[in-house]
């Protein structure tokens, strides 16, 4: 890696580690630490997703026009200032305004340091460069829950304030740290689209893009969006689980994400983008039958334990596979220059899923139990159906990434290398 990209990962470690310093813990400070009730504390949950959603239409074109680096710092001072007023505010409505600014923040990060990582890698790098990503994404937010966790005390405001101000520091330290970083120039695979004007209408003229999209709702909305709602009520509802087994499931799907993910990359780098995002919904259909037997399989509450705790682990298999595949798809299919409104789109498309599935996936879960495995088992072998479709869409270089090795490549802006001639 770069200086750059070794600054990139910088970031990505020290947001996740920020975030996770206060996002589990969100609830119990509105609701309880503050005394504002359930029903505020839900709907700063739901300002989160509706800023996101607010955001990342405008996001992408400020990328493309301005770059990702300005992008990302003003995303940072918005989330530093929205989580120190967040730890700060004791009314209904600074509490939501501060979340508001704090969602917005953390939605625009994302796009921008995807969109870094393209420039500063190249189409036989980037994979690996993702899968770090999503490893220290992990680890961050896995680090600072726990750590979060020793430091917040519900009989103290002070240490939930103290909370908020360390996650404020953090995201200041990171516009310290980013602002030092030099972008180079990205090379581009030559078989993407040609560029237009980078309109939306454009971006919706891309069939595989559009396809990829509508991939991605179904992967979010199936997995991400089921975790801590359906998934879980399913869980405790149907299946018997305790919090401290369902923790212990959470804490499963992490470190199979921290344990496999290089193991994996080694597997899925030669193989077809489509069909490892195929062989995903496979997996995740395993998950939802192992789900199954947990809560209507009448076994013993050990064996429904340890079903519950395999789903999580199997999620995270197909998680450590989709992190070096989807991202770097999205990267190879926007034409040159326009890598952060595609980025901004596929974020939005995940924002998207991550507030619909909940709504859906928890009433559903919590009192439904067999109609709730069947309608997910049938989401999971739809990923595998669009995954090979896509498939037929893509040109050989952005489904096989490594046939980039021997192709000519684009600098952006600039025009193909010229071939070297062989030697007689």
């Amino acid at each position: 890696m770069g200086a750059a990209m070794r600054r990139i990962h910088v970031g990505n470690a020290l947001s996740a580690f920020g975030l996770g310093f206060t996002v589990p813990y969100l609830y119990v400070y509105v609701a309880q630490v503050r005394g504002l009730g359930a029903m505020t504390a839900g709907l700063v949950l739901a300002v989160f997703a509706v800023a996101a959603l607010i955001v990342l239409p405008f996001a992408g074109r400020a990328i493309v026009r301005r770059g990702p680096l300005p992008v990302l710092l003003a995303a940072l001072v918005t989330a530093a200032l929205g989580a120190l007023s967040l730890g700060l505010a004791s009314n209904a409505g600074a509490v939501l305004l501060s979340a508001a600014a704090l969602g917005a923040g953390q939605a625009v990060m994302q796009p921008a340091l995807a969109t870094m990582i393209v420039d500063c890698s190249t189409a036989d790098t980037r994979s690996r460069a993702f899968a770090m990503q999503f490893f220290l994404q992990n680890l961050g937010l896995g680090i600072g829950g726990l750590i979060g966790g020793h430091l917040v005390d519900t009989t103290r405001v002070s240490s939930f304030t103290l909370l908020f101000a360390i996650e404020a520091a953090m995201f200041l330290l990171l516009v310290v740290v980013m602002a030092t970083v030099r972008m180079p120039h990205s090379p581009r695979l030559e078989d993407a689209p040609a560029s237009a004007k980078g309109s939306w209408k454009q971006l919706l003229g891309n069939r595989a893009m559009v396809q990829l999209c509508v991939l991605g709702f179904v992967l979010f909305f199936a997995c991400y969006g089921q975790f801590e709602s359906g998934l879980s009520a399913y869980g405790v509802e149907a299946a018997g689980i305790s919090t401290s087994a369902l923790g212990t499931a959470l804490a499963a799907n992490t470190l199979m994400i921290v344990v496999a993910q290089f193991a994996v990359l080694k597997f899925v780098e030669r193989r077809r983008r489509s069909r490892v995002i195929a062989g995903v919904g496979l997996i995740w259909a395993v998950a939802w039958l192992a789900a199954g037997y947990a809560g209507l399989g009448h076994g013993s509450q050990e064996m429904a334990t340890a079903a519950f705790v395999s789903t999580y682990a199997l999620f995270g298999l197909g998680e450590a596979m989709l992190s070096p595949t989807v991202a770097p798809l999205v990267a190879d299919l926007a034409p040159e220059g326009m890598a952060g409104q595609y980025n901004s789109a596929f974020a939005l498309v995940k924002q998207l899923a991550l507030a619909v599935g909940p709504a859906v996936g928890g009433p559903l879960g919590a009192s439904l139990h067999a109609p709730y495995i069947v309608t997910f088992l049938l989401f999971s072998l739809g990923i595998t159906v669009l995954a090979l479709r896509l498939g037929r869409r893509l040109t050989d270089v952005q489904d096989r990434p490594w046939l980039a090795r021997g192709s000519r490549v684009v600098t952006r802006g600039g025009a193909p290398a010229e071939p070297v001639a062989a030697e007689a």
